[in-house]
């Protein structure tokens, strides 16, 4: 990000969001993911964190909204994002998978390793042992610090401003926030100039 000088000026996005959530998987199968692939995500530090409504038991289990099934795929996502810390990498497999629940394939999830050409191991090791119930807990932890907190997933918040039910807007969101230039090609194909006040237009 130095060699850009865009490093300082990237919007703060992060998309709070549960694995087998159909409303979650759409948004990132089909807008972030575009998003991405548009160049957008340039202008963003982007933040995953695949927890949602699951809530941790008195006995330090975590219960999810949509089962079993859905914890296994939280914690492989969090172990995802904790393998490969860069976001091209984790999110090109969490696309994957978000891609196959919406075809209700998701138990062919490890499919995903060998179509992004991604080692399985560290990830297996990770959901299988301790360190996936830990980091499941600590995106437990995060979202329940959330202000205002969340009201359903996918929640997502632009520069710590929660988007409610505009989230589908959410690239017009990162448009007005960028500071950096030049203008984004993804930002002028949106019809978005910077510092518009794009609000009026949504």
């Amino acid at each position: 990000d130095v060699a850009t000088g865009r490093g300082s000026e990237k919007v703060h996005v992060a998309i709070y969001y549960e694995s087998l959530c159909p409303y979650s998987v759409r948004f990132v199968a089909n807008h972030l993911f575009k998003a991405y692939r548009d160049g957008l995500l340039d202008a963003a530090n982007l933040t995953l964190v695949p927890y949602g409504n699951a809530v941790v038991r008195n006995d330090g289990t975590i219960s999810c909204q949509h089962g079993p099934e859905e914890c296994l795929l939280n914690t492989v996502e969090a172990c995802a994002i904790d393998a490969w810390p860069d976001v091209k990498v984790h999110l090109g497999f969490i696309y994957c998978v978000s891609d196959l629940v919406l075809k209700n394939k998701h138990r062919e999830w490890e499919s995903c390793f060998q179509k992004q050409g991604l080692d399985p191991k560290p990830v297996t090791e990770c959901y299988k042992g301790e360190r996936g119930h830990n980091l499941s807990l600590e995106y437990g932890r995060q979202t329940a610090e959330l202000v205002p907190p969340h009201q359903f997933v996918p929640w997502v918040v632009v520069d710590g401003k929660p988007l409610y039910n505009d989230y589908g807007n959410f690239k017009a969101y990162i448009c007005k926030a960028y500071k950096g230039y030049p203008l984004l090609e993804a930002c002028r194909s949106l019809g978005l100039e910077a510092h518009d006040d794009v609000y009026g237009r949504l």
